[in-house]
């Protein structure tokens, strides 16, 4: 996360612009992190081995805009050696943690979760490769999944940020639960005060804009409720 300011947040924003806010976060990065992710060291991925979005945005760098099934050609052709590495030791967790990346920023969610579905049979309290295959599960549509892998992450870890942090966009932008979002929010500043300036501020912003979407959806169900009893 840079260090720019973040701009004051508009009186009143409509629930549309909430939305597209929350989405824009959403969208940053390979997962739901948004500049949380911690490297496990048992399983870390280099951005130059395992990221095809890169190989995208220097190619489109150069005046080539690839298409979705160009860069999933180039996913293919990045998890080829990692993929015949396996076949030998199909339980090598860096190697399946980093083919789960390499479908992840292809848009390949189901093929991701796959991989590091495999990647915690072998270290089950991986938090990090939980939580990123609640990312996957997510992107894939598997909403209920997603949230289940996120509450096993925190009965092993309560206190993960990105975990915390993913839950509250989960259940917000997934089952539009505003209450169940904030609540992930609030433990996650309650538990992690070490969090950087910058950090703090985004889940506080998210954390405002949410409350006056409830406070919006209660005026809009306040006003029909006025208007049945007329």
């Amino acid at each position: 996360m840079t260090n720019e300011s973040i701009a004051p947040l508009p009186a009143r924003p409509t629930l549309r612009a909430v939305q597209v806010y929350c989405m824009a976060t959403l969208c940053l990065g390979a997962g739901l992190c948004v500049g949380y992710s911690i490297r496990d060291s048992r399983a870390s991925v280099t951005r130059q081995q395992s990221d095809p979005a890169s190989a995208a945005v220097n190619a489109k760098s150069a005046g080539h805009h690839p298409g979705l099934n160009e860069i999933r050609q180039m996913a293919d052709k990045q998890a080829a050696p990692l993929l015949e590495k396996l076949k030998t030791n199909p339980k090598d967790g860096t190697s399946l943690v980093q083919v789960a990346a390499i479908y992840h920023t292809s848009h390949r969610f189901k093929e991701a979760a796959i991989y590091y579905d495999r990647a915690l049979q072998s270290d089950p309290n991986n938090v990090a490769v939980r939580t990123k295959l609640a990312s996957s599960l997510y992107r894939d549509g598997d909403i209920d999944g997603a949230i289940a892998q996120l509450n096993r992450a925190l009965k092993d870890q309560p206190s993960d940020a990105n975990a915390l942090f993913d839950l509250g966009m989960i259940k917000l932008q997934g089952k539009g639960d505003n209450k169940g979002a904030l609540a992930a929010w609030q433990r996650l500043l309650k538990t992690n005060p070490q969090l950087s300036p910058e950090r703090k501020a985004t889940v506080l912003k998210l954390m405002a804009d949410d409350m006056t979407m409830m406070g919006d959806q209660h005026g809009i169900e306040g006003g029909r409720s006025s208007n049945e009893h007329k």
